[in-house]
């Protein structure tokens, strides 16, 4: 789902982005009364995007505006689909682990995230951690939030992330590999006084 909607969100933003290219610069070329193609839209500064009687033409048909309205609901329908798509997230729900016997395992991927989550927040100077696991059901990855604390040393709390949490997580669960992005921040806090 995650690649057709990259595949999606490339191709419209593409379509949408050369249009409003190409619109762009028709306007801007006839606003500026640069010399333009015969068969350009705008021919100078003083022409309209619409006549009267382009914008008069199909007011009297009845079809006309039931055809505007459903493709403008249409569009409205698609745009909103492509908006909630954004922020859907793509996290695993399950993880399939071949047991080497022919058959496969099923691991919940909320079981293994809470687990990793309670792995790495045990470390010292992690104030809140997050993990959520994408990518495909027989190889996932991991994506992980630190907060940490204004003591803790960025190198150190990657290292046990690296060599405690994830290795634990890739040897509990027999995966061959557990690729993971971490993204660090430190909390917010006031500064101390001195006295």
């Amino acid at each position: 789902m995650t690649v057709v909607l990259r595949r999606v969100n490339r191709i419209l933003l593409a379509l949408v982005g050369l249009l409003l290219l190409v619109v762009g610069g028709a306007v801007l070329a006839a606003g500026l009364d640069l010399s333009v193609p015969s068969w350009w839209p705008w021919s100078g500064p003083s022409d309209v995007l619409l006549s009267r009687a382009d914008r008069q033409r199909w007011r009297d048909e009845g079809w006309w505006w039931p055809v505007v309205i459903a493709a403008l609901g249409i569009l409205v329908l698609l745009f909103l689909w492509w908006l909630l798509a954004q922020f859907r997230r793509a996290r695993l729900r399950e993880v399939v682990i071949d047991t080497g016997d022919g058959d496969a395992a099923v691991i919940r991927g909320r079981a293994l995230t809470s687990v990793l989550v309670a792995d790495v927040a045990a470390q010292h100077g992690v104030a809140d951690a997050r993990v959520a696991l994408t990518g495909r059901r027989t190889a996932p990855r991991a994506r992980v939030a630190l907060r940490l604390e204004p003591q803790a040393a960025p190198g150190e709390t990657l290292h046990a992330l690296t060599h405690e949490a994830l290795a634990n997580a890739r040897t509990s669960t027999g995966l061959a590999s557990l690729p993971a992005e971490a993204r660090l921040r430190a909390v917010r806090h006031r500064a101390s006084r001195v006295t």
